[in-house]
């Protein structure tokens, strides 16, 4: 939920031919790839069957661990009809008892939530039901406009900046009070707290806007909170009832949920670890309404790479808004609509998000067109998390470092 990527990625970056000569030296991991997920084949000649790159990603996931996770696992897709797939861990999802990750197991996404919503506000605007220029307040229920304190800084933010980030609202986890609760040293105390939508974005509002809106990208929470509630305002239907009509079910992610306030994880799950005054501390449990839409879903790694893949591929978008997608001039190329843009040293630009919230970091990045895919999961938020990241996509995607685990 907090993790605006480029900063960490400009000083990560710079670091990848090191973290190359680095790689090289670590141990290789057990990795699985199989060639299942294949689509039913109906008439005509047989797809040529999609093949996988070879294996660098595990090297880099033991450098996550060695830097200080408890565990890591990705999961790689290449083809569409015909998919080939590989998955590999390092660490262990469960420091009690040791087991390690597994493909099915479920995780909180934090702001992998993003992408999934802007989906379903342009798929609102290809059906003209609302403008991608509209003022937000148009948007938004009455009531809500009437009694929200600061609500005038939203006057002239419309909805296309709230979904590349140049509203310049103030992103309410930075919050000082807020912080301290959410991820602070009143996490424990804090951790079970309910909060509404309404209430954090009178949190938001309480600040001043950090810049006037479409002056520079700023990236916010807030401006995703907004979203779900005008995707509730536009269709009379909750936020998270809406993406799950419109891309859950249909593209058929099992794994992928909304759980509002409940702490829980579906089964089959590991645990996730934060960091709370210099020590570890579990954090498997919290009550997700602080993320709401910028970030309370629960998913896996599968149902991420079906979701990206088809997201890029064209199949949730017409061709319009798919192009949209990848509009990034307004942010200087950092972002587009609900997507990062990241350009990998060797040159290669992949799409896709972060996602960060307590116990948990997870990315996902897919080549242009939607038939390349990598996502992974580590187990802790660690800020160090972020900065390693580039070094897993680097390996995916430029074949930086050695290959490594053995394929079965």
């Amino acid at each position: 939920m907090r993790s605006p990527l480029p900063a960490a990625y400009g000083r990560a970056c710079a670091r990848l031919l090191v973290v190359a000569l680095t790689l090289a030296a670590l141990a290789a991991l057990t990795a699985t790839a199989s060639t299942g997920d294949r689509a039913p084949h109906r008439g005509g000649p047989p797809p040529a069957p999609a093949a996988l790159p070879p294996d660098r990603t595990a090297p880099a996931l033991r450098r996550l661990v060695d830097d200080g996770a408890p565990g890591a696992a990705s999961l790689s897709t290449v083809g569409t009809r015909s998919q080939a797939s590989r998955f590999v861990t390092a660490g262990v999802a469960d420091l009690r008892s040791g087991r390690r990750m597994r493909r099915a197991d479920h995780f909180r996404a934090g702001s992998l939530t993003k992408p999934f919503v802007a989906a379903v506000i342009l798929q609102l605007a290809a059906e003209h039901r609302l403008g991608l220029y509209d003022p937000v307040p148009s948007r938004l229920p009455g009531s809500l406009r009437a009694t929200t304190r600061g609500a005038a800084a939203l006057s002239r933010v419309t909805v296309r900046q709230l979904l590349d980030h140049t509203s310049g609202l103030y992103n309410y986890t930075r919050d000082p009070r807020l912080a301290r609760q959410l991820s602070g040293s009143g996490f424990r105390a804090h951790r079970y707290d309910h909060h509404s939508p309404a209430e954090l974005l009178r949190t938001a509002l309480s600040h001043p806007p950090t810049a006037p809106p479409g002056a520079r990208y700023a990236y916010s929470n807030t401006n995703y909170l907004l979203l779900g509630m005008v995707i509730e305002h536009v269709t009379g239907r909750p936020y998270a009832d809406e993406v799950t009509r419109r891309i859950i079910r249909p593209a058929r992610l099992s794994g992928t949920s909304f759980p509002g306030s409940d702490p829980a994880l579906p089964e089959p799950y590991g645990r996730g670890y934060t960091v709370v005054g210099g020590r570890r501390v579990d954090a498997t449990g919290i009550d997700p309404s602080r993320a709401g839409a910028a970030g309370e879903m629960v998913t896996t790694l599968g149902d991420l790479n079906r979701f990206f893949a088809a997201l890029l591929g064209g199949k949730l978008l017409p061709p319009r808004e798919t192009r949209e997608l990848r509009t990034t001039k307004r942010t200087g190329g950092a972002y587009g609509l609900g997507l990062y843009a990241v350009e990998l040293p060797c040159g290669t630009t992949v799409w896709g998000h972060n996602g960060d919230i307590n116990g948990s970091y997870s990315q996902t990045a897919t080549t242009t067109d939607g038939r390349h895919t990598l996502s992974f999961h580590v187990n802790t938020d660690s800020p160090d998390m972020a900065a390693l990241a580039p070094s897993v996509l680097a390996a995916e995607f430029c074949g930086t470092g050695p290959p490594g685990g053995a394929s079965r």
